[in-house]
């Protein structure tokens, strides 16, 4: 039997382990889906109305020079759930290879059984990945996906509950239904969070809606503010879209106020690729998704926790999506793994010491299993105010681009001739960043 003094001191171990659980912070992820970096109207855009996310950004540390490293969904969403390049995860696009493929056969039907195979060989590499929820679930985090989900069942990812069963024999590319969260209301995470507050656990919500990705199918309400504002109806839609976005995004949070929960809640805004559309048609132009500029890998980061992150709107520093995986791991007191590439966002001193983000954009259509150079179209690098964009071998023809994005944001006035050394000494950092990964 145990001394008094040991039961009490057994006693106060447990009180503290338990009060430690409760009083960590909860983390809540909003992931927009295909959408430009300036579509906001905190960010300055004249046509659309985003006002929940204006109010998250006043009350967050807002980084309006945020980037993506892949401006494409399936990588960018696998780095936004490790912390680590896509060339690091293994997942550097959507679709893996097919039979065929190499003498230009046309990709097959995705529930062909054949493919179904492929398809599913390829999730081995969110098998061999260490994601947020894995981090978290030793600290008793129940964790929650919703949304876009490429890796096949939600458990695959670490997930506790989730929507996305990933059965590829039913197609279940990229979410299937979890891609009814936001376009058909919220219930699921309402559900998780009364469940999570009865029990007093710590929680984690993976918010990846299909917002405002194509169908831009938006509301007719909400459609008939825009249609006055362009002559262009796709373009109509889709700044509809983006309210619409916003107002489910105001949704959760008024959820999250409602409950009691705001307060210890950490809220992170990011997008997984930019967006431009065509005025013709509802699809994406060039220079934004799949491609190395601005218009596809910039992103405003936001970062909310009242009481310890003071509100600040962020013009100069550079932030990346793989800084949120070690920023939420020293918010909930986990040392941070050392082979993450990112920083703590929260860290001021590490915040200044940046001096540059790198990237890389790959094939849509997976060239290899395993060999994520095989893919490799573009690497690129920001320093300061300038950009480089460095293409691989498989783009024949195409040069080094080098803008100055202070003077040029829209990368228009390429610079590459006018500075070579400038352009050799930031080739030889990407190489060597490259390399070292």
């Amino acid at each position: 039997m145990l001394s008094r003094f040991a039961s009490l001191l057994f006693f106060s171990l447990v009180c503290t382990l338990s009060f430690a659980q409760q009083t960590r912070p909860n983390v809540v992820m909003i992931l927009s889906d295909d959408q430009a970096w300036g579509d906001y109207s905190f960010m300055g855009h004249d046509a659309i109305e985003t006002p929940h996310l204006d109010q998250l950004a006043r009350e967050s540390l807002t980084f309006t020079r945020g980037y993506v490293p892949n401006s494409l969904c399936r990588p960018s969403l696998s780095t936004i759930i490790t912390g680590l390049y896509p060339h690091q995860h293994g997942v550097v696009g959507n679709d893996p290879p097919w039979e065929g493929m190499k003498e230009g056969k046309k990709r097959p039907n995705h529930t062909q059984p054949e493919y179904v195979k492929n398809r599913e060989a390829y999730l081995s590499h969110i098998d061999n990945m260490k994601t947020l929820p894995d981090y978290l679930a030793p600290l008793g985090y129940r964790s929650l996906q919703t949304g876009k989900w490429w890796e096949g069942n939600y458990k695959r990812g670490g997930f506790s509950e989730g929507m996305t069963q990933g059965d590829f024999n039913k197609d279940g590319r990229h979410g299937d239904k979890g891609l009814q969260i936001g376009r058909t209301g919220m219930e699921p995470i309402d559900s998780f969070l009364d469940s999570c507050k009865e029990n007093d656990d710590p929680f984690f919500v993976w918010y990846a809606p299909f917002l405002p990705h194509t169908p831009h199918n938006p509301p007719q309400r909400i459609l008939d503010k825009y249609t006055s504002k362009t002559d262009s109806l796709p373009m109509a839609k889709y700044w509809a879209m983006c309210e619409w976005f916003d107002e489910t995004c105001g949704q959760l949070l008024t959820s999250l106020d409602e409950r009691g929960l705001a307060e210890n809640t950490i809220v992170i805004y990011v997008t997984d690729n930019g967006w431009i559309n065509e005025l013709s048609a509802s699809r994406y132009a060039p220079r934004s998704k799949r491609s190395p500029n601005e218009g596809g890998t910039r992103t405003p980061i936001m970062i909310k926790w009242p009481g310890h992150v003071t509100s600040q709107m962020d013009k100069e520093t550079l932030a990346s999506s793989i800084d949120l995986v070690p920023t939420v791991l020293a918010a909930v007191g986990v040392e941070t793994d050392r082979n993450l590439p990112g920083i703590n966002l929260l860290d001021k001193s590490k915040r200044e010491s940046r001096d540059a983000l790198f990237g890389e954009i790959f094939e849509h259509d997976i060239q290899s299993m395993d060999d994520p150079a095989a893919s490799l179209r573009y690497r690129w690098m920001i320093q300061g105010d300038w950009k480089l964009i460095l293409p691989s071998s498989r783009m024949q023809g195409e040069k080094p681009e080098l803008y100055n994005l202070k003077q040029d944001p829209h990368e228009n006035n390429d610079l590459a001739a006018e500075h070579p050394q400038k352009v050799k000494s930031m080739t030889d950092a990407i190489n060597a960043w490259w390399d070292a990964e």
